[in-house]
């Protein structure tokens, strides 16, 4: 039997979310389950979706921290370069996305039913972290091209994504690849030189 009045409706999103994220790191998304969040908080399963709704709002409410926490990652590596910040931004989606390979891997295995929008926490969320990228890349453009920097910035997202993903699932193992980071910045910078010039 669930603890029924022991929290606060924001005290239980709070623990809800939290636990979630802890076992999602741990299980992955396949094997993440809302009745085990519920059971480990001491709740039943009534509980975490009247708090949060449905198991689409709890996903997105734990991708939405893994969110913050990249972001904040992203910005703390950031903080202490002054060279090659690019270079210092690929490095941490890397490190972010090996380091948290269930959560990382979450972010995009996770769909709404088709045809519903994600809420727009969510797209701000996503907005805010891309909006480091496109700042990094505009600075490195020239200030006539500027301008590009934010369609270049979704390519290039795209393109060190591919680079990570292969990465974690072995498919660079199998091609050969030994240095799939300098890889994808190699790539980067190509396409930074090819819009400069």
């Amino acid at each position: 039997m669930g603890r029924r009045s022991d929290h606060s409706r924001d005290e239980l999103r709070e623990m809800i979310v939290s636990e979630g994220h802890r076992q999602l790191a741990e299980t992955g998304y396949a094997r993440f389950s809302a009745r085990e969040v519920a059971k480990r908080i001491g709740y039943s399963i009534g509980t975490v979706y009247n708090v949060l709704g449905s198991l689409d709002q709890l996903m997105l409410a734990i991708n939405g921290l893994t969110l913050d926490r990249w972001q904040q990652h992203l910005e703390s590596r950031l903080a202490v370069e002054t060279e090659d910040r690019l270079h210092r931004a690929i490095q941490a989606y890397f490190e972010f996305a090996i380091l948290n390979r269930n959560l990382w891997t979450a972010l995009y295995d996770f769909r709404l039913p088709e045809g519903e929008e994600m809420p727009d926490y969510y797209k701000q969320k996503v907005r805010d972290i891309t909006q480091i990228v496109v700042d990094e890349i505009a600075a490195v453009l020239p200030p006539d091209r500027a301008d590009r920097a934010t369609p270049l910035a979704r390519s290039l997202l795209a393109s060190v994504h591919g680079h990570c993903f292969f990465t974690l699932n072995g498919t660079f193992r199998l091609l050969g690849e030994t240095d799939p980071l300098e890889a994808a910045y190699a790539r980067v910078t190509e396409a930074v030189a090819a819009v400069s010039d």
